[in-house]
């Protein structure tokens, strides 16, 4: 036991941790590999976890076994019993708890500390009041993230007159507030910080919309990473602080491929209050001309079954169909029949970055099926069918067509330009932009009102029988 005490030796095996850190990251880079990454990640974390214990000897062992054992049991049950449905609200209220434990952590240093009555270091106190800082805009941000996804509060933007100029003045106050505590060690002020900081977490995330929660929560991920860092400063552990720079890293980048996708900016998303109110989108022609032609599911079945190509399209709405499973099988059975099928996924799809994704591995659709935008789009004119299930601002023309549009710009998954277009959906509703989908009244489009899990059910009943 002793031997752990050497700092070449508890090093060493920060290295490995470190390593393994960096090859499950690696392997999290494909859909095929993701699930082992998460595994060589996962052990990573245990022995940085064990080697940090016996390193700052705990005294307590008991009460650290019994928080493992607490903390898996209720990890067990989230993992058993929440819907594919509700993934986005999970992984915003677990960026919220990273953010709180590392808000947590950054406290009890400053409480030990002070109550020692010793002089603290510039850089410790500073990254002490930083982590605090991020730690706790990110836990209520996270909060109000959940809230909305959840529905707890409305999805849309919520603004009021000047908003920024005093989102920017309780920022400044938080500055000067953390310059006071780095010269002096006071708890009043300590609690004014915590306070202002949870205040600030929430005006940055209520004027955020429904359509933006990819962006918000893979930067909200990075937050949590970045506080982890900053606890790992004010602590001095070098294990700490490599693991929050990966999550902070991985988030930023994921954030960059989040508004990429959207092309939009960062600044836009965070302050622009997109989707605060309806809008609607003018398309080609009058109001006359927009005629849905609605189909039945054996109109469907046959154009779909006689086909050589076909390119499946999820949305949320197959996520809140729970739908995953039908949409599998209907693939199967189309193959069966000497179809081609692919699975065309756009990076926003759904509420969280890999929504899409995480859904159709949950009901095993091969990962060598699943296309990304760049790879998928020049493959639309040359396919018979395309299927949109609960998809809509991801497809919507308006986006490539119509420069007044607020989506104009971002880009889409083509599929009005393939030869026939079958639209599931449970109504004409405009999706998170509350833009009108020109898609919807193309004269290759049909639309099959319904359930999105019903309508596959009677889609699958139809080519059975042909």
């Amino acid at each position: 036991m002793d031997d752990f005490d050497f700092p070449l030796v508890i090093n060493a095996v920060y290295l490995l941790a470190a390593v393994l850190f960096f090859l499950g990251l690696k392997q999290l880079g494909s859909p095929a590999t993701a699930r082992n990454g998460n595994r060589i990640a996962a052990l990573g974390m245990l022995i940085a976890v064990m080697v940090t214990l016996l390193d700052r000897g705990i005294l307590r062992f008991e009460i650290i076994v019994a928080g493992v054992i607490v903390g898996a049991a209720i990890g067990a049950v989230f993992a058993r019993s929440i819907q594919m449905t509700a993934m986005p609200q999970l992984v915003a209220i677990f960026n919220g708890f990273g953010g709180a434990g590392s808000a947590v952590v950054a406290a009890a240093e400053f409480y030990r500390l002070a109550d020692a009555g010793a002089d603290v270091p510039i850089d410790v106190s500073v990254t002490i009041m930083l982590g605090t800082l991020v730690g706790l805009v990110t836990f209520s941000g996270s909060v109000i993230a959940f809230a909305k996804l959840q529905e707890l509060i409305g999805g849309r933007p919520i603004t009021f007159p000047l908003q920024k100029p005093v989102s920017a003045i309780i920022f400044l106050a938080i500055v000067a507030l953390i310059v006071f505590l780095v010269a002096e060690a006071d708890l009043n002020a300590y609690y004014a910080l915590i306070a202002i900081c949870l205040l600030l977490g929430i005006l940055l995330v209520i004027p955020i919309g429904g359509a933006d929660m990819p962006v918000v929560i893979s930067l909200l991920n990075s937050y949590s990473g970045l506080a982890a860092a900053m606890a790992g400063f004010a602590l001095g552990n070098v294990m700490l602080i490599i693991a929050g720079s990966l999550v902070g890293a991985a988030g930023l980048i994921l954030t960059q491929i989040m508004i990429k996708a959207m092309n939009r900016s960062l600044v836009n998303v965070l302050f622009g209050a997109f989707g605060a109110q309806t809008s609607s989108v003018a398309t080609a022609g009058t109001a006359d001309d927009k005629v849905v032609r609605e189909a039945t599911a054996e109109d469907a079945a046959v154009a779909m079954a006689y086909s050589q190509t076909a390119v499946f399209v999820p949305g949320y709405g197959l996520a809140v169909a729970r739908a995953q499973h039908q949409l599998k099988e209907l693939g199967e059975l189309l193959e069966s029949r000497g179809v081609d099928v692919r699975y065309a996924i756009h990076p926003v799809a759904g509420r969280m970055p890999g929504h899409m994704n995480v859904l159709l591995a949950e009901a095993d659709v091969p990962y060598d099926k699943l296309f990304d935008l760049d790879e998928i789009n020049d493959r639309f004119p040359d396919t018979d069918f395309v299927i949109v299930v609960g998809a809509n601002d991801v497809v919507n023309p308006a986006a490539r067509d119509e420069e007044g549009s607020p989506i104009y710009g971002m880009p889409i998954l083509e599929a009005d330009k393939s030869r026939q277009v079958l639209v599931l959906k449970r109504s004409m509703n405009p999706g998170f932009a509350g833009l009108d989908n020109e898609l919807f009244y193309k004269e290759n489009t049909m639309m099959l009102f319904g359930d999105a899990q019903d309508s596959l059910v009677k889609l699958i009943a139809e080519i059975k029988e042909l």
